[in-house]
């Protein structure tokens, strides 16, 4: 069958099963590797800062990934049956035009993610290099020209493709752990072992009070991997089997993600014990310590981290989304260009303000754009169509996911009452709670308006 040249390159070809290679262990390590990252610390700190104990932080965190592992693994189901990437995917629900939509949506939050990472990591090499080099304090660009560095690095890990973030992963989970694991014993040494450093209470009287900080902040925990959920079959595209997925899903991101996030946790808590006050910002932290062996090798940890992340987490996707606008013109290449240029211009310095401009604003905010995008991939490909598609179908014009001159407008329509109800809240005081709630209330209105609207029609 010929391809509409529109709707069909190369990167956004199904996978055949020959290049279907990844196992157990690459799916594993994926996640290792993007939960090993600044930001995972900072979700943890942040939440410490904002008055939780160890435990309570701990556990909102790994109760969030494992709500948000179901929509990650019914998404990814599609990819490794397929070998089709999200945005083929999501044609088969918003039409073969219509997918751009969701695409786009999915591909700006990408975006800021990976101006944020890439303002970590610009912040750590010029860390490193004040520890290093003391002069270089006194340079008031140093920061922006770190920036632009690791912004540089980043665009030459994207230009050698997919390969390399397979192998970026494969060698990075194992370190990283390793290098987290050495921070946390060499902080919590220096004050004065775990006893002082988990004694910290609750700073919430009453569960009211504590329910009012829970609620957004597990939506946050949802909303921190609700991108990938979405993504997902860019990388299960390349599974050996739905097994190797699913397992190595289910072993890599809760477990991953806790782990990191107690060495968030424990590290904040060090920080309370050492300088009177939690420092939720590592990066910061570790410009506190006159250490300069043990700073530079934790910095470059971070480094290699916030890389392995970036480019797995937040380049794939947009990658893949933008060239779905154009295929004929926009390669995988060229969609993480765009990508590099666009996550600049969001400013992602703003973002990163402090703890509740980032876990409440940020992380809550887009939760509310994604999870009415999942709540309608997931009926589609579930409950209407029983997870089976017309492949070739989705390559054409004219064909089963053509709808209404390639837009389904009630896919549209169920998306666009999801978003609504969800920041429905930010405009209404006395509706916060739908905000609060934001992925949870998007996801649900919108998967049960678009069954509703489809009806019988396959």
């Amino acid at each position: 069958m010929t391809y509409d040249a529109t709707l069909y390159n190369k990167d956004l070809a199904p996978i055949p099963k020959e290049r279907r290679t990844w196992g157990i262990y690459n799916y594993a390590s994926l996640w290792v590797a993007m939960s090993v990252c600044i930001p995972t610390y900072m979700l943890a700190s942040g939440l410490i800062a904002g008055g939780m104990s160890w435990k309570q932080a701990i556990g909102t965190i790994l109760l969030g990934n494992l709500i948000v592992l179901v929509p990650m693994l019914l998404n990814a189901h599609a990819g490794a049956k397929y070998g089709i990437p999200f945005p083929v995917l999501v044609r088969a629900s918003f039409g073969v035009r219509g997918a751009n939509i969701p695409a786009v949506l999915r591909a700006l939050v990408a975006c800021g993610w990976f101006g944020i990472q890439t303002w970590i990591g610009g912040q750590a090499i010029y860390s490193m290099l004040k520890i290093v080099w003391p002069a270089a304090a006194q340079f008031s660009s140093g920061i922006w020209i770190c920036f632009v560095a690791f912004w540089a690095l980043n665009i030459a890990v994207i230009w050698n493709g997919i390969d390399t973030i397979r192998f970026l992963q494969g060698i990075g989970a194992p370190f990283m752990l390793g290098i987290g694991l050495l921070l946390l014993w060499w902080i919590t040494g220096k004050a004065g072992g775990f006893g002082p450093v988990l004694s910290s209470p609750s700073k919430f009287h009453g569960t009211a009070e504590f329910m009012r900080f829970f609620v957004p902040s597990l939506t946050g925990m949802v909303g921190f991997w609700a991108t990938v959920a979405l993504n997902i079959p860019d990388f299960t595209r390349y599974a050996k089997s739905q097994r190797a997925q699913a397992v190595g899903q289910a072993l890599g991101l809760p477990a991953a993600m806790t782990l990191y996030s107690f060495i968030g946790v424990a590290v904040t808590s060090a920080s309370a014990v050492l300088f009177g006050a939690p420092i939720w910002d590592p990066v910061v932290l570790l410009g506190k310590f006159n250490q300069p062996v043990v700073a530079s090798i934790a910095l470059i940890a971070l480094l290699v981290a916030t890389l392995n992340t970036n480019v797995a987490a937040n380049v794939v996707s947009p990658s893949n989304d933008f060239s779905n606008l154009n295929p004929r013109l926009i390669s995988f290449r060229t969609g993480g260009l765009i990508t590099g240029v666009v996550g600049i211009l969001m400013m992602p310095w703003r973002l990163l303000t402090d703890f509740n401009s980032y876990i409440f604003g940020w992380l809550v905010g887009y939760s509310g754009l994604l999870g009415p995008i999942a709540g309608v991939m997931i009926a589609d490909y579930f409950v209407v169509r029983h997870s089976t598609l017309k492949l070739d179908d989705l390559y054409i014009r004219g064909g089963a996911y053509e709808y209404s001159r390639g837009i389904n407008w009630r896919a549209v329509a169920a998306l666009a009452a999801g978003i609504a109800l969800a920041l429905l809240g930010l405009a209404a005081p006395p509706l916060r709670f739908l905000y609060d709630y934001a992925w949870f209330v998007g996801f649900g209105v919108a998967g049960a308006v678009y069954v509703m609207l489809m009806g019988g029609k396959r």
